[in-house]
């Protein structure tokens, strides 16, 4: 697989979400396909950047995010 990060098309980018594993909204900002590497294993999995209240950007799945 390649060692590349990619942005990935969605339905709610630039739109108020919900991350409904911390119950936090805020904008979606971006997807990106991330290798997040872990114990020696290469993990390739859809995150979702979605920036809060306070300016700051945080990462969760994409299959936690739903319309705000």
């Amino acid at each position: 697989m390649s060692d590349r990060y990619e942005y990935v098309p969605h339905r709610l980018l630039r739109r108020r979400v919900r991350d409904i594993a911390s119950g936090v909204e805020g904008e979606l900002m971006a997807v990106i396909n991330e290798n997040v590497f872990d114990a020696g294993v290469e993990r390739w999995m859809e995150l979702a950047y979605i920036r809060g209240a306070s300016g700051r950007e945080f990462t969760t799945s994409v299959a936690n995010v739903q319309p705000a």
